[in-house]
């Protein structure tokens, strides 16, 4: 809290003396903790929480303190592995080892409330008090306020674009520590490791050749991800296209909208250029211009555009989950429900799709979701329903032998219909 009310009250203030910090006991307590919580898996070293846990928990951080205070703390590869992205391809994730990731959370703990003076109000990821859900209520009251020109924005792999040249040139602008920087810059050079089709591992340094990118799925990454982003929302600002064009940016990680009152085609030729100076690219396959209500269009997991209430039939400007969602959702469902579960006990079917019917609706709880919900309900009673027929091997009849109150009651499957009862505009 110091360092952010110092960092609010100097806006040109520069920290020298925080390396110091990252290595005392009780923030490399508090980093451990946090990635603990975190869980994930382990990197090249396959070095577990467990087996930290049984060499000694005290010992392992003395053992790092050590390291760092000494400053002979190098960290080791992050492992590269790639998860499904909902368009079909993949997307790589980064795996530091617990060592570095614990390394990489305390020095977040320190850098976060300085940087955090600093973010404009038009970024939400990774914030405290700020959320994708935030983002998406600050779009839906843009377009209330009569910012219906939309620049509906992509760019093609962020996290690995960014150069590290000018990145480290916007945490020195807040961190005079030497010890500091270097750490972050190794962090940044971090070799890369991954395995091919037949499990022979491969070390690259690809990040500290081509002299860019950040590793997605580090502790530190969220951090410096805003703080590069800061210069593109500020550079906008700088050249007065938000005044001009009444053109807003909403950010949310390397997801982004610009929400005007006119002009959408001369902000978005305006937002390729201040890209392009960043060393960063436009997906231009997935980058488009729409006019609300005449168009509508997806941002984080919403489709945003007119609808018509139920009740009255008047139209307004709204949200709903969008069909991406959805059926990415169904396809979830449906994994959970394959015949390869069969092994499985209904309560662990049960539990498990609970999970993800509950995370889901905790999200999409904005706009008129009773549809949705309903959709959603009717799939995953059916697919549940054709699983225990099944694994009792009960024929066909499932509605029959598994009505809903056994689906409900005795299994205490959720119910999402039954949820919109808290949420008041779920039926309009």
């Amino acid at each position: 809290m110091a360092l952010h009310a110092k960092a609010k009250a100097e806006p040109g203030f520069r920290f020298y003396a925080l390396y110091d910090k990252i290595y005392r006991e009780d923030m490399l307590a508090h980093a451990y903790a946090c990635c603990r919580a975190n869980k994930g898996a382990a990197g090249v070293d396959g070095q577990t929480f467990e087996d930290i846990e049984a060499y000694g928990v005290e010992r392992w951080l003395g053992e790092l303190a050590q390291a760092l205070r000494e400053e002979s703390y190098r960290p080791e590869a992050v492992r590269r592995v790639y998860i499904p992205k909902p368009n079909g391809k993949l997307r790589p994730l980064g795996i530091p080892i617990l060592r570095d990731r614990v390394c990489e959370m305390a020095a977040r703990l320190v850098l976060e409330p300085i940087f955090e003076a600093d973010l404009p109000s038009e970024q939400h990821a990774y914030r405290p008090g700020r959320n994708a859900l935030s983002a998406v209520r600050e779009v839906h009251g843009l377009l209330n306020a009569g910012y219906r020109d939309i620049v509906d924005a992509d760019l093609s792999g962020y996290f690995d674009s960014i150069p590290h040249e000018e990145l480290l040139k916007s945490v020195a602008r807040r961190v005079v520590d030497r010890r500091m920087l270097h750490l972050v810059k190794m962090w940044l050079e971090s070799p890369v490791e991954e395995s091919d089709e037949r499990g022979r591992k491969k070390r690259t340094t690809q990040n500290r050749d081509n002299r860019q990118g950040i590793p997605q799925g580090s502790p530190i990454s969220p951090l410096l991800a805003n703080l590069y982003m800061r210069r593109f929302v500020l550079g906008w600002k700088k050249v007065g296209l938000e005044r001009r064009l009444g053109a807003k940016i909403v950010n949310y990680a390397d997801d982004l909208v610009i929400c005007c009152r006119r002009g959408a085609d001369e902000a978005l030729t305006a937002m390729r250029g201040i890209i392009g100076r960043l060393k960063l690219t436009v997906n231009e396959e997935k980058t488009r211009v729409c006019r609300v209500p005449e168009s509508s269009f997806d941002f984080l997991g919403y489709t945003f555009g007119r609808y018509y209430s139920v009740q009255t039939g008047r139209a307004y400007l709204g949200t709903r989950p969008s069909q991406k969602s959805i059926k990415r959702l169904i396809e979830s469902i449906r994994v959970q429900t394959d015949r390869n579960m069969l092994l499985l006990e209904a309560t662990q079917v049960v539990e498990r799709l609970n999970r993800m019917l509950m995370g889901w609706a905790n999200y999409f709880c904005l706009g008129p979701v009773s549809k949705a919900y309903r959709t959603i309900d009717a799939y995953t009673t059916a697919r549940l329903r054709r699983w225990l027929c099944r694994k009792h091997k009960g024929g066909t009849r499932g509605h029959a032998r598994y009505p809903d109150e056994y689906l409900y009651e005795r299994l205490a499957l959720v119910c999402l219909p039954k949820l919109t009862r808290n949420l008041p505009w779920a039926k309009a």
